[in-house]
């Protein structure tokens, strides 16, 4: 079945204008070809799966180093800092990757209509893991690609594609896991209820004690479970959150590196540089000059296509 989905992936990409990421009618399905390895991006994950039909890949979260290749899928259950990277990838046998937004609520009315759901256990849950898509979730997949070349049914049958994956993801072996995601008052809703709030307020000072009080647990039992999910401890994420947005204003913007470690909360220009050279691998100016030089390659190409 990887052989199938890969072969439709690269009839879909071969026939589209542009350049990888390709955005499809689907709304939240983006189909991503590289036929090269490609140094580590920046980025921040949402809620998605990302099904490899072809070539390999690894993401990091935290300290968290996960690969995945053809015949399995990187599943992301909460909003995190992440890194990924294009590691096997070539003119002749491109990475090709399937990525989709998967939609909690939608995840959550099908555990509700499960007789047996799985029970997500009293241990801290894991919000990223790799999962092999053989089988039920391979066929699901291949029909998600297919259904690109008829736009007109999508608003019926794609929500259909949708709960039969969810249900095959509730189910199999990384069930409790997902089944964590789905619980409206559990604890890891709760964690992210409090990384929403994080996220909303990361410009400014925000004390762990005021975030487990939103996840309605003590700071010690809400670190665990925070950094369970997200290999990250919440200081952490509130940097990296800081840094990714710093280099956003610097690229969109044009705002210098001190006016943008402003702008994101840092008091010390110094620090924010130390910091992001450590995260980016080089100073903010080296690293904007550089990302600008990627931008205008990649737009040219576009254009020449």
């Amino acid at each position: 079945m990887p052989d199938q989905l890969a072969q439709a992936l690269l009839r879909y990409t071969d026939g589209q204008p542009g350049a990888s990421p390709f955005i499809t009618p689907i709304d939240g399905l983006a189909i991503l070809r590289s036929d090269h390895p490609k140094p580590p991006t920046h980025m921040m994950s949402k809620p998605a799966m990302c099904i490899v039909a072809q070539g390999a890949k690894w993401a990091t979260f935290g300290g968290n180093r996960l690969e995945y290749r053809a015949g399995q899928a990187l599943v992301v259950g909460v909003e995190a800092p992440s890194i990924g990277r294009v590691v096997e990838a070539s003119p002749g046998e491109p990475c090709l990757v399937l990525a989709f937004e998967l939609d909690l609520a939608i995840m959550r009315s099908v555990a509700d209509g499960l007789d047996a759901p799985p029970k997500p256990g009293g241990e801290p849950g894991r919000g990223v893991f790799v999962t092999d898509f053989r089988g039920p979730l391979a066929d699901c997949a291949l029909r998600l690609v297919r259904l690109l070349d008829t736009p007109k049914a999508i608003p019926t049958l794609y929500p259909v594609i949708m709960r039969e994956i969810c249900y095959w993801l509730l189910t199999g072996p990384h069930g409790r896991d997902v089944a964590r995601m789905t619980l409206s008052n559990g604890p890891s809703q709760r964690v992210m209820n409090a990384m929403h709030s994080l996220r909303n307020r990361f410009r400014e000072t925000v004390r762990i004690a005021e975030l487990a009080e939103v996840a309605q647990m003590s700071p010690s039992a809400f670190h665990r479970q925070f950094k369970a999910l997200t290999s990250l401890t919440p200081l952490q994420y509130q940097k990296q959150l800081r840094l990714l947005d710093a280099r956003r204003l610097m690229i969109s913007s044009a705002v210098n590196a001190e006016t943008a470690s402003v702008l994101v909360g840092y008091e010390s220009p110094s620090q924010f540089s130390r910091e992001y050279a450590r995260m980016f691998g080089a100073s903010p100016k080296r690293d904007v000059t550089r990302m600008q030089t990627v931008l205008r390659e990649d737009r040219a190409a576009a254009g020449a296509d």
